[in-house]
């Protein structure tokens, strides 16, 4: 096993810096929480007595109907249309490349604000359609199993620019709702996943303000048992998730002792494994969840014994839980392999005869590098690529 690198970071370690609009810019809609659209809008000239049905009708246009343009909000008066023109844009991430999987999986690279990229991902299965959003440009956490860790932090996502990820891929499936047209009672993305790239909770405020928009009845309207929070242990903002969220909670966990989660989550540095299990402990209660996600990458001779098994199990009591198994993607340069498929099964049947699910997780997407842990930004990649084939032509 390689050595944690003495210099990993272990919390965040750059100042983001909010990005401004330019003098007499338009406020975008996409983002604001109900309060803060209702203070824009009265700021912009709505008067005080209407603010409360303004609110409600350009919220389901925005979020329900999908509508971009503000000619098209035919219930609104035409003045008060110029009004919002005027003073207001609705925009989204621009989708640079979308790639399809053999598997129909989809990944997404998108442009925020700055230039900068993120990938989302689309999971379509018989029974849900789960979509994989970012949380941050990059990752700080340097997690030496995950490629996505390899890329430096660049800064926080806005919460636009979350829960654009999320009206970005419904127009992308065109599931947006017809005006007129008979409800559909099968939703094609029925389940959101803050497993892309990122912590999420060293991007609290943003997370939980985007995730409270996708909630909302009138718009989006994904309750929060169809949100998965995954996060490395970020202790204090745990008991915060519980309580301004209220959504599934999965936690990358990786290894059975401290030793080992050390090396490939450096954040157990900060927040060791006894401490963060105190702190699920009481997840479930505050938040009224079901259960927490355990989620165990499998490494060959690294993480996989029968002992390490048993070491779970026996953490893991006193907390509702299941643990989803995920065979190692492997990447280029990984220091890591995949644990065989006997080794995999074996550590998820003793877990299974303890008392808990242990699915193990069908790797998704490995042709297009959109599996677990495989994320990272593609313009990156694109530079590496053309580097090494300058080198071996002779030409670097």
């Amino acid at each position: 096993m390689t050595a944690a690198p003495a210099t990993a970071p272990i919390t965040q370690d750059v100042l983001t810096i909010p990005r401004k609009l330019p003098e007499g810019g338009k406020t975008n809609i996409v983002g604001l929480t109900r309060e803060a659209l209702r203070a824009a809008l009265v700021a912009a000239g709505t008067p005080e007595k209407q603010a409360k049905m303004r609110l409600g009708q350009v919220w389901q246009w925005v979020y329900h109907w999908g509508v971009r343009d503000f000619a098209q909000m035919t219930n609104l008066a035409k003045d008060y249309r110029a009004l919002l023109e005027r003073h207001f844009t609705i925009e989204i991430p621009e989708v640079v490349t979308r790639q399809i999987s053999a598997d129909g999986t989809r990944k997404y690279l998108v442009r925020i604000a700055g230039g900068h990229e993120v990938e989302v991902v689309y999971i379509p299965e018989t029974d849900r359609g789960t979509l994989c959003i970012s949380s941050q440009v990059g990752c700080t956490l340097t997690c030496s199993f995950c490629h996505t860790g390899t890329q430096k932090l660049v800064r926080n996502l806005t919460a636009a620019e979350i829960v654009g990820q999320v009206m970005m891929a419904r127009d992308d499936l065109d599931e947006w709702p017809v005006p007129g047209a008979p409800k559909e009672e099968v939703r094609l993305i029925s389940n959101i996943v803050l497993m892309g790239m990122g912590e999420p909770l060293y991007n609290f405020e943003n997370v939980r303000d985007a995730m409270q928009i996708v909630m909302d009845g009138e718009g989006i309207a994904l309750g929060r048992r169809r949100i998965t929070l995954s996060t490395s242990g970020v202790v204090p903002e745990i008991a915060r998730t519980a309580t301004e969220i209220g959504c599934q909670l999965a936690i990358s966990f990786h290894a059975t002792t401290d030793e080992v989660r050390d090396v490939l989550v450096p954040i157990n540095k900060r927040w060791n494994i006894a401490t963060l299990l105190e702190a699920l402990k009481a997840y479930p209660g505050l938040s009224n969840s079901e259960r927490i996600t355990f989620e165990y990458v499998m490494l060959d001779g690294v993480n996989d014994t029968k002992e390490d098994a048993h070491r779970l199990v026996k953490l893991l009591e006193g907390i509702p839980a299941k643990v989803n198994l995920i065979p190692f993607n492997e990447w280029p340069g990984a220091p890591y392999r995949r644990s065989s498929g006997n080794r995999i099964h074996a550590f998820a049947d003793i877990i299974y005869k303890a008392g808990y699910a242990s699915p193990i997780r069908t790797p998704r997407g490995e042709d297009i590098m959109a599996a677990c842990g495989q994320l990272k930004s593609a313009t990156e990649r694109a530079r590496k690529s053309r580097a090494q084939i300058a080198a071996e032509a002779g030409l670097g």
